[in-house]
């Protein structure tokens, strides 16, 4: 079992520093593939006639589509930080939704970690990373808050 603090110096100089932004487009052709990929036939999600005539007059990306992009680089840079602790576990997501990704948009995508704390579990010692990422269009316009629990143990 560990013994030692597993919350490093490094992670505590990350939290509240905003990565650099990643920029994306979001194509018919991803939004298609991820609502297959989790099973979702809504003809807003690959029907173009039928989106056209829907209020949104687009196709439109599933709620949970924003989670496919912009956030990869980032975690994987908290990965790489040396840590006692190598297995990883996805402790959730909660996602504040203000509109939705339509093809054409450009996404810009900013992650921080807004928290690191330490906890006892029935195991030995976990450490939670709480990731915050802003998701904004091409136009400014705030389309998305996600909050990601990261777990090692």
């Amino acid at each position: 079992m560990i013994e030692e603090a597993v919350i490093s110096e490094e992670f505590r100089k990350l939290v509240g520093i905003e990565a650099e932004p990643e920029i994306w487009e979001v194509e018919k052709g991803h939004i298609r593939r991820f609502a297959q990929a989790i099973g979702d036939p809504n003809p807003l999600y690959q029907d173009m006639e039928y989106a056209h005539n829907s209020r949104y007059g687009n196709i439109i990306g599933p709620p949970t589509f924003m989670i496919d992009n912009g956030l990869v680089k980032f975690v994987d840079s908290l990965l790489e930080i040396e840590c006692p602790l190598q297995a990883n576990i996805n402790g959730g997501t909660e996602i504040e939704y203000y509109r939705p990704m339509e093809v054409g948009d450009t996404i810009t995508t900013v992650a921080k970690l807004s928290e690191v704390r330490e906890k006892e579990g029935k195991t030995g010692k976990l450490l939670f990373l709480i990731v915050e990422v802003n998701y904004t269009n091409q136009k400014g316009e705030l389309v998305a808050k996600c909050r990601n629990t990261f777990i090692r143990r």
